[in-house]
């Protein structure tokens, strides 16, 4: 292909209409003084789209745009270029089409990049258009670390051999930086973070050790390494949290910060003692996208509506509830960031903090030290709040505060682990808490659940199993109505998971007056009964089903919450 030509993309975008004259000298000036890219300063200040650019440099070189949230990349191809190459050079390797290789760049029109890219690869090369953001996060997934990590796993048992090594040695001293144990777990980071990982498990077993990431709510097995590893994975990390290395017997939880690139990730992690020595599971809560406005997180239209008239109340308590990992501390997160003003007070109980918040008051409980929730609840109402936050109702003395807190003239948010909507104020009874109490303060109850999406870019028609039918016809669904079903076929956007990302499915219980008569005198089975004919909008199941029919998610991940949830 021939040398693409310069173009200024200012008049290109003005020339195409798609932004004034004005609006290109308002991002000129913007340039000059921050120093960024012109086409950035534009998306940034929504004068234009990534698409919008994209498709206009397409169109005036007159070569292809490529959607790259469509396209299956090939890995060895992509290897051709290194990541710190692709990275520099905002270009990805595409394929080998015609003799030449295809390589999609955000800027076509980079000369340089261009040059440099023919001499890397030694090849002759054709170009398309890309979108700055997919192509970013297609060299994220092009560039896995697992061979990285398979390797430096070797080059640190060969390291420790089969002598004794002081491990307690392992300090923050300068020079650690190239220890192959430093380097492994950065490398581990590295990639967990880019395949966007919740978590990661080190777990020591006969004769290996299994490091697996938690994506999208299911384990994946990363690698496995000889077990004579493990006790320097797990003393560097104890010593990176402060824990007491000398300390095997008994499980340990702590908290650091590790640098991923530009990010800032906190890491919470929590140790146990098992068979074959310490096993680590870490929590990674990246803090740039720890916030969630209220409007992403799914919720229908008129439940959302509602949901932010109630958190604007002054008194009364707003429940969150569902299993572990369904997303509830997001939700309220979420809901403190839409309250949180110069006006307010706002005190967090939790254990752990997961996200630091401006402007908040958060306190950590710790046991170790008697700090427990309904200590430091009772310290909290004395520093006059406006809102106060409970982690988790783990206790009837901790219900009792909370919930004179919420009659008293405080906005109170908790969490509490049940199935549904309808049977938590009942929870609540079986803590010992008074029913009065509990009638006269809760204000709403939000239940949710989290459900896998289907990859957009492998998603294909679903034909259900026998077993799905089945279900689908108990469920009261007719075969029209599955017949928009999809899964995804496994590509490289989603680690051939078929997944990508997941969703949140809600169901709301607002305590209007005949609700609270009814807490306070009806049995529990019939108030659960009149709960569920009062919620706000449709059920958890609603929701999922309706999800499910949209080609959003599977009948297989709306089986497994449906078994959930069920009676």
């Amino acid at each position: 292909m021939a040398r693409p030509e310069k173009i200024r993309l200012g008049d290109l975008l003005v020339q195409q209409k798609l932004i004034s004259q004005d609006q290109l000298k308002f991002g000129l000036e913007q340039q000059k003084r921050s120093g960024r890219k012109l086409g950035r300063v534009l998306v940034d200040n929504a004068f234009v789209t990534e698409e919008n650019i994209s498709e206009a440099l397409a169109k005036q070189l007159n070569i292809p745009y490529i959607n790259l949230k469509y396209y299956n990349i090939s890995i060895e191809k992509v290897r051709l270029l290194s990541e710190s190459q692709a990275r520099r050079f905002r270009a990805i390797v595409l394929e080998e089409r015609n003799g030449l290789l295809l390589v999609g760049m955000a800027d076509p029109t980079d000369l340089s990049a261009f040059d440099e890219i023919t001499r890397i690869v030694k090849r002759d090369i054709d170009i398309a258009v890309v979108n700055e953001g997919q192509l970013l996060e297609s060299i994220d997934r092009g560039y896995r670390r697992t061979d990285e990590i398979t390797g430096l796993a070797r080059e640190l048992s060969e390291d420790i051999g089969d002598t004794y090594v002081d491990f307690g040695a392992l300090t923050d001293a300068v020079g650690m930086e190239e220890a192959p144990v430093v380097k492994l777990l950065q490398t581990v980071f590295d990639d967990a973070t880019q395949i966007r990982a919740s978590d990661i498990h080190i777990e020591p077993q006969e004769g290996r050790v299994v490091i697996r990431f938690r994506i999208d709510g299911v384990l994946h097995l990363q690698t496995e390494a000889d077990s004579k590893i493990a006790p320097a994975l797990v003393l560097r990390l104890k010593l990176m949290s402060g824990l007491d290395i000398s300390e095997k017997r008994l499980p340990q939880d702590g908290r650091f910060r590790v640098h991923v690139r530009d990010l800032s990730v906190d890491v919470r992690i929590a140790t146990c003692p098992t068979q074959n020595g310490e096993t680590v599971v870490m929590r990674l809560l990246r803090q740039d996208d720890g916030m969630i406005g209220l409007d992403k997180l799914g919720m229908p239209p008129e439940m959302l509506k509602r949901f932010r008239e109630i958190i604007r109340r002054s008194d009364g308590m707003i429940l969150v509830t569902g299993p572990t990992g369904s997303g509830k501390t997001t939700t309220l997160y979420s809901a403190l960031a839409e309250i949180n003003t110069m006006e307010q007070k706002i005190i967090t109980v939790e254990d752990p903090v997961e996200y630091r918040l401006p402007g908040i008051n958060q306190v950590q409980v710790n046991e170790k030290i008697d700090l427990t929730f309904a200590r430091v609840l009772r310290s909290a109402i004395r520093q006059d709040p406006d809102v106060i936050l409970i982690g988790e109702m783990r206790d009837g003395e901790t219900a009792q505060i909370g919930l004179r807190a919420a009659m008293t003239g405080h906005l109170v948010f908790s969490t509490l682990h049940t199935r549904d909507a309808a049977g938590t104020l009942f929870r609540f009874i079986d803590l010992g808490v008074p029913r009065f109490m509990v009638a006269s303060s809760v204000q709403a109850v939000i239940a949710q659940r989290l459900l896998r999406r289907v990859c957009e870019s492998c998603s294909e028609p679903h034909s259900p199993t026998p077993q799905e039918i089945v279900w689908m016809e108990m469920e009261g669904l007719s075969r029209e109505e599955w017949s928009g079903l999809k899964h995804g076929r496994g590509c490289s956007h989603c680690n051939g998971t078929g997944y990508y990302g997941r969703m949140g499915v809600y169901e709301m219980l607002e305590m209007d007056h005949e609700m609270v008569e009814a807490a306070a005198s009806e049995s529990a089975t019939q108030f659960v009964q009149m709960a569920r004919d009062h919620m706000l909008g449709k059920t958890i199941l609603d929701q999922a089903l309706e999800e499910m029919k949209l080609g959003h998610t599977t009948a297989f991940e709306v089986m497994c919450i449906s078994n959930r949830i069920e009676e």
